[in-house]
């Protein structure tokens, strides 16, 4: 294989491999191109055996697409047999393969967040806790955190969890916790964090098993390592100690996931873990103009703890990042739609060409709101997958419970969906009957009369007949593919026929994505079959659906959509143009997160990659008010903002409100021009003489139609109508950004501009 087009710093990293190294790629640099070409050249040139190669990844996509570039290089067949994929999706098929050695089903289901919530919540109501305290996505933070620290329920008081659960009035999340890993053993059950903390464990505990994989993987790579967390960290450290043959691949400016127990040491302590490595930096950026690189540059010097380099760029000078002050939320939302309008009406940009990214996801009302009034079609990315729909669940939940009827989770959705007859009572006995006897739900209700469940006949023969359509299947399971399970289940089930017969509007769109759903399994199917040469079992297919994640999902329907995401989302994608909107103190960065050095410098490092999202264009705005908590509240620019340096910022300050959308030229940040107030007749109150430049404001007591006026959340606008209704005088104005609003004049705080 040829490596001629990498440059010197990218063909030096692919070509070692004598022993630990970290390849350090700054933001737009071809990390991933290092990556396959790396893995190509281990098996062309070194010799390995594709299945002696494991590469991990974040998100299956990236392994796709890695996968696929790396199969134009050696051919299919050798990419095929790569153990490539997630954490979660690699170690799952270790630990299903030697489930034996931890007491676990072969078959076992894998929760997801949505399960592990709705368990705890269970949990919580059964320990009479107060619900709207210990709330599941709470305590579920709290198990996972633990988790990623590799600490079980018993030693959750010794590693200072419980003091953290006083201060957050939660002292009972050590019994939850101990519950809820109680009950995942018996649903014959594992959450995502659970793969990890059981493979440690397998690992630790039989050293002939952790042997067996050191043997099998002479090489692994890992890719996004600023992203691990140490039960990652463990898994990792375990398998390279045999060979020491270990590459791990990230950017410590880009480290931004500590919120769900990313450790950025792991990284940046790379070198004296795995002593002596290797460093390779890879600082020429291939996505952005030089100027924002620079920004960039300039933004994340002051963080303290990273590792030293320059990214430099060859590409266009381009424009300075554009720093732009708002009124208010709404007119920065506005500004941001109509500057997105005039940038597909003026230059070759589509709408798929731009992002809008904010720190929280409650940032995006307004947006949105600002979007669909100027038309323009937009995408929430990581909102909810196709996956998490109620429809999709019921279906599936039904598929796990045929596959491991110890499932809890899938067997409380299903039982009663479609309506038979047992009700939340009926439910509430088969779980204490399930609890006391320490067997599955499934399992009493498979056997009513031998459990002495408390319930008169006929709702105990409509359990069994329920257990028993779900056993019928199963008996013949082995010798169908899941595609084929799947019709089967769901003409058994009823669920077609309830939504065919259902008078929900909705109940059509349903059917549709269960005939989607059923398509993808076909797809699996045949894929398996076709390309994998695998059988294509249901558990497996279960397994794969498990362990998506929002980047997998398939967005190719928005690809001509303005794509609007946290900045956290952000992470690994690029756009032509990238408004980060919400630079305030205390939302950018959060105020949750200004106390500590830690804090501030993950912020700062989570701007920086939003400014690398952008390859041409980034603009930055901030609003002097904005609607939070139910009040308006006024905040400061970011800190951040001063921080880049002033070469690469255009500042543009009060009155962006009278900026000319409409202007033909591209001076869409050229500084406002006030035109002085006409006087007009029937004028009661005039504003004080002051000049145009000071921007000064009358407080207003009455107004006449042409008067241009302030308000603190809609902008500047010119009164179009006054009248008297019997609430008080009622004035239309048309806002420039906000459009026509009808405000009741004593409580709509304008003020007259002149």
């Amino acid at each position: 294989m040829t490596t001629s087009s990498l440059n010197e710093q990218q063909k030096a990293a692919v070509m070692y491999n004598e022993g630990p190294s970290l390849v350090i790629a700054g933001a737009g640099s071809g990390k991933t191109r290092v990556l396959t070409y790396k893995i190509a050249y281990l098996m062309e040139v070194v010799g390995l055996k594709p299945y002696q190669i494991m590469a991990l990844t974040f998100t299956n996509k990236a392994a796709r697409e890695m996968k696929q570039r790396i199969a134009t290089m050696v051919g299919e067949e050798k990419a095929r047999h790569l153990a490539m994929g997630t954490f979660h999706s690699q170690f799952v098929k270790i630990l299903r393969a030697e489930s034996s050695y931890l007491d676990l089903p072969s078959n076992f289901t894998v929760y997801d967040t949505s399960d592990s919530k709705s368990l705890i919540k269970s949990i919580v109501k059964e320990m009479q806790l107060d619900d709207k305290t210990y709330k599941p996505s709470a305590v579920l933070s709290r198990i996972s955190a633990a988790k990623n620290k590799m600490i079980m329920p018993e030693a959750y008081d010794d590693a200072a969890g419980a003091s953290v659960d006083f201060m957050r009035r939660m002292p009972k999340v050590k019994a939850v916790y101990a519950a809820y890993q109680n009950r995942l053993r018996q649903a014959g059950a594992v959450d995502f964090d659970d793969m990890l903390c059981l493979t440690n464990r397998l690992f630790a505990q039989y050293p002939q098993v952790l042997e067996k994989y050191q043997n099998r993987f002479q090489y692994i790579l890992v890719d996004e390592y600023q992203d691990t967390n140490y039960a990652q960290y463990l898994i990792i450290k375990a398998l390279a100690a045999k060979h020491h043959r270990v590459c791990v691949v990230g950017d410590d400016s880009q480290s931004i996931y500590a919120f769900r127990g990313a450790d950025i040491s792991n990284i940046l302590h790379f070198q004296k873990e795995y002593a002596p490595a290797k460093l390779f930096k890879l600082e020429q950026n291939y996505r952005s103009t030089q100027m924002l690189v620079e920004a960039a540059n300039s933004l994340i010097a002051h963080n303290r703890g990273r590792i030293p380099k320059h990214v430099f760029s060859e590409n266009a000078a381009g424009e300075p990042v554009q720093v732009v002050e708002a009124y208010s939320d709404t007119e920065e939302a506005h500004m941001v739609a109509m500057r997105i309008a005039r940038l597909t009406r003026s230059t070759t940009a589509s709408y798929g060409d731009i992002a809008v990214l904010y720190r929280i996801n409650a940032l995006s009302r307004s947006l949105e709101d600002a979007m669909r009034n100027q038309g323009i079609p937009y995408v929430i990315y990581g909102g909810q997958s196709f996956y998490q729909r109620k429809e999709i669940k019921d279906v599936l939940a039904y598929l796990r419970l045929l596959v491991n009827p110890s499932d809890e989770e899938a067997f409380k959705r299903c039982v009663n969906y479609p309506a038979r007859g047992i009700g939340e009572t009926t439910i509430n006995k088969v779980k204490e009957v399930s609890s006391t006897q320490q067997v599955s739900l499934f399992e009493v209700a498979s056997n009513p009369l031998a459990y002495n469940l408390p319930v008169n006949a006929p709702t105990a023969k409509r359990l069994m007949a329920f257990t028993e359509s779900l056993q019928h299947i199963a008996a013949n399971m082995q010798q169908q593919n899941a595609y084929e399970v799947a019709v089967q289940v769901l003409n058994m089930s009823g669920i077609v026929n309830a939504l065919k017969a259902s008078a929900d509007i909705a109940a059509e769109s349903d059917l549709q994505n269960i005939d989607q759903l059923l398509g993808g399994i076909k797809e699996y199917v045949d894929k398996q079959l076709e390309e994998e040469g695998q059988e294509p079992t249901l558990a497996a297919y279960l397994t794969e659906v498990a362990l998506l994640t929002d980047a997998d999902n398939d967005s190719s329907d928005d690809a001509d959509k303005v794509t609007l995401m946290t900045v956290h989302a952000a992470k690994g994608l690029e756009f032509p143009h990238v408004f980060v909107v919400g630079l305030e103190e205390e939302l950018f960065p959060s105020c949750k997160d200004v106390e500590s050095t830690e804090g501030i410098e993950e912020e700062r490092r989570l701007l920086y990659v939003a400014i690398t999202r952008a390859k041409e264009q980034c603009f930055l705005s901030y609003a002097k008010s904005r609607f939070r908590n139910g009040k308006t509240m006024y905040g400061m620019p970011s800190r951040f903002i001063r921080e880049i340096d002033k070469r690469y910022v255009q500042h543009h300050a009060k009155g962006v409100s009278s900026f000319d959308f409409s202007r033909k030229d591209d001076s869409f940040f050229s500084r406002p021009t006030f035109v002085a107030q006409r006087k007009m007749p029937g004028l009661v109150a005039k504003p004080s003489a002051v000049s145009a430049n000071t921007q000064s404001f009358t407080p207003l007591q009455h107004v006449v139609v042409g008067q241009k006026v302030l308000h603190e959340k809609f902008g500047i606008g010119v009164v179009s109508l006054v009248e008297e209704s019997a609430s008080g005088t009622r004035v239309k104005v048309q806002f420039e950004h906000s459009g026509e609003r009808l405000l009741l004049l004593k409580f709509a705080k304008l003020k007259i501009i002149d």
